[in-house]
């Protein structure tokens, strides 16, 4: 379980970190826009004052107004709309629009302007008075967006790299899985071979009987360990088989290799057939991995329930346990390479199980319930198809 928390713990780093940098920019951009804005303010009241001096210019006099000019000419980004105090356009500035639809646009822009800035009035004279109407610059504007951007391309950015971390190592997991795999079914081929052998000389001498047979099933057992482990990394052939038939078998040779104190339960009608394409070999692995993870569980004390539903196109496997329970922010890491709450142990059961259920016979398989010393639910669902 610490090694999968370790790499959480990078995961929650890399993800604060992120967010960190995204407030930290979103703060400053904003920032940089309130000064922006108040500069822009400054250069439409120095545009109003120019306007002013030309409104109240006199033709024949000798003022020279060239410096205004310059100002109001040197606007080339503000958008800008000067009206008189009966509401009527007198000067529009950087506003595109065409003559045939010159009358809505600039209502409409008139309106976002009164909207977002108060007006700046210009006093042509000691009765007469006009209003400068403006809106936040093309450049302000995207501006105020660019917060948005970076944090999309910083999501991307963590996506990217979050699943090609998790392609690479998933390729590199499943190729430890098929090596470790492959490797283990060879070495278990020869202390097999001779394991048969020595039963064979047994069958010979004055032994009890029983003994032998208990050997033989050991033995045999061994042997499908083996197979499975000789399948992993190549596609398992799926036969229609009674997974009840095949549930009955796993817990039959269970009980002889647990304590007297765990009881199993099997809820489903004996007589009954729920046949589902199905490696049995493989699949019988998973039963196995559920129920003895259940009896750690319940310290080798208690009850294991196991139900069977007919759904029509699927069939319902539930493997219910009396033990300690799973707490809640673990719920959703059971199925991780590692996840074990035991002191020994590899934590490779459930994540096997996930891997023959989804990946070799596309069903599901997940944590129903848990409640901590209650017990825990774990279901599978089979297509029938």
């Amino acid at each position: 379980m610490d090694f999968y928390f370790k790499k959480r713990r990078w995961k929650i780093l890399l993800l604060l970190l992120a967010v960190t940098i995204g407030i930290c920019s979103f703060l400053y951009t904003n920032w940089l826009v309130n000064k922006m804005s108040i500069e822009e303010r400054k250069n439409v009241e120095l545009l109003a004052k120019a306007t002013q001096v030309l409104a109240s210019y006199d033709i024949n006099s000798n003022q020279d107004i060239s410096f205004q000019l310059d100002i109001i000419n040197r606007n080339t980004n503000i958008p800008i709309i000067v009206t008189d105090s009966l509401n009527q356009i007198l000067i529009i500035k950087n506003i595109s629009f065409s003559e045939a639809n010159r009358e809505k646009v600039l209502q409409r822009e008139l309106h976002k302007m009164k909207e977002q800035n108060e007006p700046i009035i210009i006093s042509v004279s000691d009765t007469e008075k006009q209003y400068l109407y403006y809106k936040d610059s093309i450049l302000l504007e995207n501006l105020k967006y660019y917060p948005l951007l970076q944090f999309g391309v910083i999501f991307l950015f963590i996506l990217v790299a979050y699943l090609a971390f998790n392609s690479s190592r998933n390729a590199e997991q499943n190729q430890v899985w098929v090596g470790m795999s492959k490797e283990t079914a060879h070495q278990l081929g020869t202390p097999i071979s001779s394991l048969m052998a020595w039963v064979e000389l047994l069958k010979m001498q004055n032994i009890d009987p029983s003994l032998i047979e208990e050997f033989e099933k050991d033995t045999q057992r061994l042997e499908k360990i083996t197979e499975r482990f000789s399948k992993i990394g190549s596609i398992p052939e799926l036969i229609d088989t009674d997974v009840a038939e095949t549930i009955r078998s796993t817990v039959s040779y269970l009980k002889t290799r647990s304590s007297l104190k765990v009881k199993y339960i099997l809820d489903f009608d004996e007589q009954a057939k729920f046949e589902v394409p199905l490696n049995a070999s493989l699949f019988t692995w998973v039963i196995e991995n559920l129920c003895k993870n259940a009896i750690d569980a319940m310290n080798n004390v208690g009850t294991i329930h196991i139900s069977l539903q007919d759904k029509g196109d699927h069939v319902i496997i539930d493997v219910a346990d009396t033990g300690k329970g799973i707490s809640k922010s673990y719920h959703k890491t059971v199925f991780q390479p590692g996840f074990t709450t035991k002191k020994r142990g590899w934590g490779l059961g459930l994540s096997l199980a996930k891997r023959i259920v989804e990946n070799y016979h596309k069903g599901k398989i997940f944590l129903k319930q848990s409640e901590i010393n209650k017990g825990t639910t774990f279901r599978i669902i089979l297509q029938k198809g």
